[in-house]
């Protein structure tokens, strides 16, 4: 029971993590990627303040966080 609580949050960083490198193959351009930020910003302040979806609030904000080290990235390229 221990260890299923301390892994209930990986799976959501598992699937965004997925979900940028699935992204990634769409080559989007850079301000794309600054739109995609934005939207997860939004999305995690609104689930943060819903009742249900406040449980799922690492989804949207490690997309973002995953994207903006992306962004980085390319932005040293």
């Amino acid at each position: 029971m221990m260890l299923q609580r301390r892994l209930e949050g990986g799976w959501s960083v598992m699937v965004a993590v997925l979900t940028v490198a699935l992204l990634t193959l769409l080559e989007l351009s850079f301000n794309q990627w600054r739109l995609l930020i934005v939207a997860g910003f939004l999305i995690t302040t609104v689930m943060l303040y819903h009742k249900r979806l406040r449980h799922f609030v690492l989804l949207p904000s490690c997309v973002v966080l995953a994207s903006g080290l992306l962004l980085i990235t390319m932005n040293l390229n």
